[in-house]
């Protein structure tokens, strides 16, 4: 790639996206304009989508053969781990995501390729079953869907557009990328990577934009999966353009996850854990804690030990080693962020903030806790460092106030008694909901979560995200002397 600014990917070759944007992809540790942002054409994106298209209909793709698919997939994990310190600074750069989370995000890249591969060497393309009677052969074939779509979030690029690409590549299907205007970085770095394995012309595509480029290939016909990463109003646009198609989506769109803390909990571990959850991707995370319910007895005291926790932060640039917290991904993300907070003090909150002093420049927001505003006015999701606190006066009423919701993503129990924190969890709603603790992992290799309610649609696990790109054929003999 000779121009530095050819950032698509189109029908195996690099181009200049053909308009620009009004915004620009800054440095959110400085506010330092680092490129304009940029979009596809209408004429790109439609060659995107008659390559992919074409791809699909000779079936050149998934004729490689599993086997094939897996050796080129193999190839790109490499690949993606010569690059692993290229795609952690993208990642702390764009999102602002802290460097020494950043390169453990970039170092998994590759795992998450081959954890693909694995799973598609395991299934393959098809399995002989028995036939009945005189019937058969018969023949279980898994087949892709056809074109599918990624749209990539801001928050966390890497792992979304790394993962989920190679989900539809495993299951056969050309893809077509769309990151953030907000964060291409490192979705560039994917196509690079793709490139120089040397995957077919058409397979895998790179197109850039805002919610015009979006939408013109979600509403697309030929587009066959949709996977997005993002707010609910971008999944319900989504979902009203591949309506008309039965596209199938898989839709990833956050909420404003619950936390109950019961009466046997134990408070320092309890806010260490909130403490590290609520700050986790600068608090730019889907699954972060939103809104704790504690106890009324043990509010101050919880309180004081989350200040605590939260005040031992060192507040700083994304790139350093020693920064625990960076800066939010863009200005309007922050102004953003500091409207619903101003709406929640207007609605009766007290503020307490753990840090006066924070860098000069940049998009940087002190950790808030917000004190003393109903549960009822605390519903949204607040995509920043901040939790909403509540007493309640058992562990019924915090049930009560959690199940108020139309989100479904994610959810916390904090409690001494495991017995009794696993019955409380149970009722929570969420697909996930994590007993003691706020990490960022999946609590088993097996696990299985879906996205209930406003959180979504589908769900993702161990083996779901490539069965969602692909779907079974049953193709064999008819059994001659069956009965009707």
């Amino acid at each position: 790639m000779s121009n530095p600014n050819a950032h698509d990917f189109i029908d195996g070759g690099f181009a200049v996206p053909g308009e620009r944007l009004s915004g620009t992809v800054d440095d959110p540790n400085t506010g330092e304009v680092l490129e304009p942002q940029v979009a596809t054409s209408r004429t790109g994106v439609e060659q995107a989508l008659a390559a992919a298209d074409r791809v699909h209909a000779e079936r050149s793709w998934l004729d490689f053969g599993a086997a094939g698919r897996a050796e080129l997939l193999v190839d790109l994990a490499a690949e993606l781990a010569l690059r692993a310190q290229e795609i952690a600074d993208s990642e702390s750069i764009n999102p602002g995501i802290v460097i020494s989370l950043a390169r453990a995000i970039a170092g998994g890249c590759a795992e998450q390729v081959l954890g693909v591969t694995a799973q598609l060497n395991e299934s393959g393309d098809f399995s002989e079953l028995p036939g009945k009677g005189r019937g058969g052969p018969v023949r279980l074939r898994r087949d892709p869907w056809g074109p599918a779509l990624v749209l990539v979030p801001w928050n966390a690029p890497a792992p979304t557009a790394v993962g989920k690409s190679a989900a539809a590549l495993a299951a056969g299907c050309p893809v077509i990328v769309k990151p953030s205007e907000w964060a291409p970085g490192s979705s560039r770095i994917l196509a690079q990577a793709i490139a120089a394995v040397g995957f077919p012309a058409g397979v895998f595509q790179l197109v850039h934009g805002g919610a015009a480029v979006g939408s013109q290939l979600a509403g697309d016909a030929r587009i066959r999966a949709v996977a997005l990463t993002g707010g609910q109003e971008a999944g319900r646009s989504i979902a009203a353009l591949a309506a008309p198609h039965f596209t199938r989506l898989q839709l990833e769109l956050g909420g404003n996850n619950p936390v109950v803390v019961l009466e046997d909990a134990d408070i320092s571990l309890t806010a260490r854990a909130l403490a590290a959850g609520m700050t986790k991707l600068n608090g730019q995370w889907c699954e972060a804690p939103g809104k704790v319910f504690v106890p009324q007895g043990m509010h101050d005291d919880l309180v004081e030990a989350l200040l605590g926790e939260l005040r031992q932060l060192t507040i700083g640039i994304s790139t350093e080693l020693d920064t625990n917290l960076g800066p939010l991904a863009f200005s309007e993300h922050r102004e953003r962020l500091l409207l619903q907070i101003a709406t929640l003090t207007n609605s009766g909150g007290r503020i307490l903030s753990s840090h006066e002093q924070l860098p000069s420049r940049g998009w940087f927001l002190s950790p808030t806790l917000v004190l003393g505003v109903d549960a009822a006015k605390a519903r949204n999701e607040l995509f920043g460092p901040v939790l909403t606190i509540h007493p309640v006066s058992d562990a019924a009423h915090a049930l009560r106030l959690a199940q108020d919701t139309p989100d479904g993503l994610a959810g916390y129990v904090f409690g001494s008694d495991i017995g009794e924190a696993m019955d409380v969890a149970e009722r929570l709603p969420g697909g996930e909901i994590k007993v003691n603790g706020t990490s960022l992992f999946d609590l088993t290799a097996d696990s299985h979560q879906s996205f209930w309610g406003a959180s979504g649609h589908g769900g993702h696990g161990a083996g779901e995200l490539l069965e969602f790109f692909r779907g079974n054929r049953i193709v064999g003999v008819d059994n001659p002397d069956a009965p009707i």
